[in-house]
């Protein structure tokens, strides 16, 4: 049973919140996201925040109902937020630059690798081995994020690829003579 669900979700002075039947639909400075509840699960914006609750008989466990209060907060979130991904790339000759939508990658390939970005996702290259993945929708920006780096993903023995800041990529040792 998700004991999360017992907590409101707060909800900023910027964001409104429309809830009807099972649609959630919320709005702020940065956009709007809407979304559909799952079955048995409901939710009714009072003062405080935000409550989730569910039916215990098309629900007996309360499984969705934590995973439903998670999806709104990250909503709320990112209307009013956004959300961040920052990838890096490691290797000689590694390089990245932004032109409108389209993402141009050079990783070790014989031929640069041209990526889209879709509706609501903004990319910003800070240098040319950072690429910088903004957008309201958390989902679709760890989505992008991991697209990117399966492009190149980073290998075990020196290290290089595209990788997201800060993680660490555990290195194997070469051979022995």
């Amino acid at each position: 049973m998700s004991r999360r669900t017992k907590y409101p979700i707060k909800v900023a002075s910027n964001v409104n919140v429309e809830i009807s039947g099972q649609n959630v639909k919320v709005k702020g400075p940065l956009g709007q996201l809407e979304r559909k509840m799952s079955k048995g699960v409901s939710a009714k914006h009072e003062n405080e925040g935000i409550f989730v609750t569910f039916d215990k008989e098309q629900d007996p466990n309360g499984m969705f109902a934590g995973t439903e209060r998670s999806l709104i907060n990250n909503m709320v979130v990112g209307v009013s937020e956004g959300f961040v991904k920052e990838l890096q790339m490691v290797g000689v000759g590694y390089r990245s630059k932004v032109s409108g939508k389209l993402l141009d990658i050079s990783a070790g390939f014989s031929h640069p690798v041209n990526f889209t970005a879709p509706e609501g996702i903004t990319i910003e290259t800070p240098s040319q081995t950072d690429i910088v993945i903004k957008g309201i929708d958390k989902q679709l920006v760890g989505e992008v994020a991991a697209k990117i780096r399966s492009i190149r993903p980073p290998e075990p023995y020196k290290g290089k690829g595209i990788r997201y800041k800060n993680e660490v990529i555990l290195m194997k040792e070469g051979k022995k003579k």
